[in-house]
């Protein structure tokens, strides 16, 4: 009990934080201060739920995002980059979407991209990602984050290792096609983060996937 209320304390008073950096942020530091409390918020709802050391990292890293949160401009170049992503994406699975906070999402499903069970790419996926790396050479400011994510068919042992190869795969390729591979940041989630129902085969299609996450930030002042 006395976890928990020391652990709900923490949440109040990261809420209490956030609610005063609710306003939009301009500057680098701003933003830099919402991802802090941000991750205090997270690491303290994981504690609070009774979870062990490594989910509350995973809601410290979590709670980061959100609270950077308004941090990212949508500037014309990212509008470039979306329209030639939704171009090169027509007639396939991918799915480019700009996302509330202002980044761009490129969702790729993993039976599109990778053979069962590996983390080696399939070539109709060059065109998407050849034209991605075009876009973030004309785009210097903008980086990237590359998850990995399975279904829940299968083992921990098998299905994290899997997720990080592959987002892996996705990085190192566009590293060959120029882009430093200092702007890109890669993670592989396992099956910890359905976006459908792992008790169906078509719930389960959505949850192999590869979502690469396009963002440019608000410049320091």
């Amino acid at each position: 009990m006395k976890k928990t209320l020391t652990s709900l304390t923490i949440v109040s008073t990261a809420a209490a934080l956030m609610a005063g950096c609710a306003a939009p942020q301009t500057t680098g530091q701003g933003v830099g201060a919402g991802a802090a409390i941000g991750a205090l918020a997270g690491a303290a709802i994981g504690q609070a739920a009774g979870k062990d050391t490594k989910s509350t990292l995973i809601g410290a890293a979590a709670g980061a995002a959100l609270g950077a949160g308004g941090g990212y401009v949508w500037s014309t170049r990212m509008q470039q980059q979306k329209v030639a992503m939704e171009q090169v994406a027509q007639g396939t699975p991918v799915q480019v979407v700009q996302t509330t906070d202002n980044r761009l999402r490129i969702n790729i499903p993993a039976d599109a991209s990778f053979a069962v069970g590996s983390a080696v790419l399939n070539p109709n996926m060059y065109p998407i990602l050849d034209r991605l790396a075009q876009t973030l050479l004309q785009n210097p400011a903008a980086t990237v984050a590359i998850t990995g994510h399975t279904d829940s068919t299968g083992t921990d042992a098998i299905n994290n290792p899997l997720s990080i190869n592959r987002a892996n795969a996705a990085r190192n390729y566009l590293v060959s096609r120029g882009v430093p591979a200092a702007r890109i940041s890669t993670a592989g989630m396992g099956s910890t983060q359905p976006v459908a129902s792992n008790a169906t085969e078509a719930g389960r299609a959505q949850n192999r996937r590869v979502e690469i996450i396009v963002a440019e930030t608000v410049p320091v002042q």
